[in-house]
């Protein structure tokens, strides 16, 4: 991965784990259903300055009445109490007629300590009464000392600080994305035309890649400077806590979930980036891949790097899907098993697809044809005209469109693969001198390979190999000439018209049935 990718991530996941307040996970606006034995009893937080001071349990009918009463006679109590000069607050346990404990804070009723409260925690009332009576007097002092000037004065500065450090980092950020913007770089690739266009075309697409990466870092990394920025801010001050609380309450959920799609998204860009950069690494480094033509290696390099990326792109979508859910809360097990058993259900379904397109993936991947070459499948013989991942399609001599599934190919012949061949049987009568016949039949082969419109597309001198058999009217002579993929029958129809017009001015005739 690109170093600064990696460092505005780790930039991004500071500032975010920094702008996460600690009260975020104590803070709750809403009840927070908790595992009890009973599953009608919810508990709920009674918070003050956004913390979390203790929590009540009550069934789910009466928790909500419950929290607001309790949440007012707490808000009356701090009220008082920060208006009066005293510097601890008196807090007090008190026994109800049926022996209940209540908590008194100045002399003020907060609530009643009840016995689904503390059988909820696992303890007797009257140790749970100390414990909340205690947390109490800890943080209500606290809350006072927050409120005063000196306080909220070095907390100004705080704040101020934290702000200058969001602009600089904001201004930081967009000064570093405008110098990738102007960089350029410029690479020479020592192969052939084709090649290096190929190659351009994949370090483009790799380079287009990181781009949206680092677009969408970007943009991650402005939401997380300000907006982590503006809660840490909001949670310096106990007037502003609770509303930095319930901010991160409000947007937990879709805060995850944008997280969780954003990432997905960066790691697919990063994906395609890695495959377009081991692809052409391949490519430039590959033996033998600069003698086939270009119209045949990005056949080759667009269906690999095609399905990979395709296969990543799918791998990651199921990843953040079960992460998604995992984040709300969902049990991804029953998930998963169904899953399996529908995708078991799908591939007994499919399995002529599946293995279509896992044929067709090996057949481009171990380059047995490609788009242009003449094959010959079974009875069908002709040119391929078109090919995916499901099937191919030839064209025979007569013009007819013959469409193969890629699953029912099993032997191939491959007439044009990288260079072709013509294979000329030559009659020659028995009454002909036969050396000075070889000797005419090979000058014809050299004279047209050094023709300026034949030498293109003859790859080699022509090969005489001698009398292959005797005949029933003569001897034949074979001749073997390698040429160009398909420029084997011009050739061989070339090269039959002049040994004929040699032959004639030899007066060597060419015997017939």
């Amino acid at each position: 991965m690109h170093p600064r990718v990696l460092t505005l991530t780790g930039l991004i996941s500071l500032v975010i784990w920094s702008s996460l307040p600690k009260a975020t996970a104590q803070t709750p606006f809403l009840p927070k259903p908790q595992p009890t034995s009973n599953s009608r009893m919810v508990s709920a937080c009674v918070q003050l300055d956004g913390r979390c001071l203790f929590e009540i349990t009550a069934p789910k009918t009466e928790l909500s009445a419950r929290l607001r009463s309790t949440q007012q006679n707490l808000i009356q109590i701090s009220h008082n109490y920060f208006q009066s000069s005293d510097l601890d607050p008196s807090v007090q346990i008190r026994q109800t007629k049926d022996s209940k404990p209540v908590v008194v804070v100045n002399n003020q009723t907060l609530l009643t300590i009840t016995d689904q409260d503390a059988k909820e925690r696992q303890l007797d009332s009257l140790t749970l009464a100390s414990q909340i009576a205690r947390d109490l007097q800890q943080n209500l002092k606290r809350a006072k000392q927050e409120r005063q000037p000196k306080f909220l004065a070095q907390e100004a500065k705080i704040s101020g600080a934290t702000g200058l450090l969001m602009i600089v980092g904001s201004w930081g950020l967009i000064k570093w994305r405008r110098r990738t913007k102007e960089r350029k770089q410029e690479t020479t690739y020592p192969t052939s035309t084709a090649i290096q266009a190929l190659i351009k075309k994949l370090i483009q697409q790799q380079q287009q890649n990181l781009k949206e990466v680092q677009e969408r870092l970007f943009q991650l990394a402005q939401v997380a400077i300000w907006g982590g920025g503006t809660l840490i801010i909001l949670n310096r001050f106990p007037y502003t806590r609770a509303l930095s609380a319930g901010i991160l309450n409000v947007l937990q959920f879709p805060l995850r979930l944008s997280i969780i799609a954003v990432s997905t998204y960066v790691v697919v860009r990063l994906s395609y980036a890695i495959v377009d950069r081991f692809t052409s690494m391949l490519v430039d480094t590959g033996a033998g891949l600069n003698q086939e033509t270009t119209k045949r290696l990005q056949l080759r390099v667009s269906t690999i790097s095609g399905v990979t990326k395709s296969i990543a792109t799918v791998v990651w979508i199921i990843i953040a899907i079960l992460s998604a859910f995992m984040s709300l809360g969902v049990d991804v097990i029953p998930l998963l098993a169904g899953a399996g058993i529908v995708g078991v259900a799908i591939s007994l379904a499919s399995q002529n697809l599946i293995k279509d397109a896992i044929n067709g993936f090996l057949i481009i991947l171990e380059d047995q044809y490609a788009l242009g070459d003449m094959i010959g499948v079974g009875n069908a013989m002709g040119l391929v005209e078109n090919m995916n991942l499901r099937m191919t399609q030839i064209r025979d001599s007569e013009g007819r469109l013959i469409t193969i599934p890629n699953s029912e190919i099993k032997i191939v012949a491959n007439l044009s693969s990288r260079w072709s061949q013509a294979d000329l049987i030559i009659p020659v009568g028995f009454h002909a001198d036969i050396d000075q016949a070889l000797n005419l039949i090979a000058t014809v082969g050299l004279e047209m390979g050094q023709d300026s419109q034949w030498r293109k597309s003859i790859l080699e001198p022509s090969q005489v190999l001698g009398i292959d058999h005797f005949g029933d009217r003569g001897v034949n002579v074979r001749v073997l000439i390698k040429t160009k993929p398909l420029k084997q029958w011009e050739v061989a129809r070339e090269y039959r018209r002049r040994v004929k017009i040699a032959l004639d001015k030899a007066n060597m005739s060419i015997p017939f049935p």
